[in-house]
């Protein structure tokens, strides 16, 4: 799943405020940051194989320490602790540790039984809806439309780069799923790792700068506020 993972990373503002978009992308987008590192370092493995699914010509191998469940719930609480202890609140952690977790349940979704349930496991899950194109574009598209209406309930535009820069976000990651349906496939596994790690340090970082141009509505600023302060109580 591709836009699917951001639109979770857009609607936990709603739940949220004080977590910042940027932020609640790299939660959202963390196990497809840490599996490129590992395939990489030659510790997890994936191969190009076209028609291996209608929409996806990749084979996921091996990953089971970036994609298995077990995993999958260790990342997140990890990724949840440094969070709370980094200074964000107690709310904002929960909800960013569900939203690192989040991942493998919406990978589950359209993945071929590919997904490991812990390491050293033979058992693999998937519903592969990627072998269904117009299923594929219900779903995440549902998805986003619902992440994003979410966000836009919750924040209001500061100025123009509030407003069109988040437009400009919503294109850039709306033209790259595009791409990765209907593009031919990944030359190599390099340009995978490449792509996957530069293509979600873009997005994150334009998160962070449009939130710097918005502003949350009066009626979650309130609720922004009493956890921020919470969070700073002894």
């Amino acid at each position: 799943m591709f836009i699917g993972h951001f639109a979770v990373a857009f609607g936990i503002k709603r739940a949220a405020p004080d977590v910042k978009l940027g932020t609640a992308m790299v939660a959202a987008c963390f196990l497809d940051l840490v599996w490129p590192l590992l395939v990489a370092a030659g510790v997890e493995t994936v191969k190009i194989d076209p028609g291996n699914m209608v929409l996806s010509p990749l084979d996921f191998v091996s990953y089971p320490y970036s994609h298995s469940l077990v995993m999958t719930l260790v990342w997140a609480a990890l990724f949840a602790g440094i969070y709370r202890w980094r200074g964000g609140s107690a709310r904002g952690a929960w909800w960013i540790g569900l939203a690192v977790a989040s991942h493998w349940f919406l990978d589950l979704i359209v993945h071929r039984p590919d997904l490991p349930l812990a390491p050293g496991l033979d058992m693999r899950f998937g519903l592969g809806l990627w072998n269904s194109l117009a299923g594929t574009l219900v779903v995440e598209g549902s998805l986003f439309a619902a992440g994003l209406w979410l966000y836009l309930s919750v924040t209001r535009a500061r100025d123009r780069i509030g407003r069109w820069g988040l437009w400009g976000l919503v294109a850039l990651l709306l033209v790259s799923y595009v791409a990765s349906l209907f593009g031919p496939p990944p030359p190599n596994v390099n340009a995978i790792v490449i792509a996957d790690i530069l293509g979600t340090a873009l997005s994150v970082a334009w998160g962070y700068w449009v939130e710097r141009h918005r502003d949350v509505v009066p009626r979650y600023a309130v609720l922004s506020a009493s956890v921020t302060g919470a969070a700073r109580l002894p």
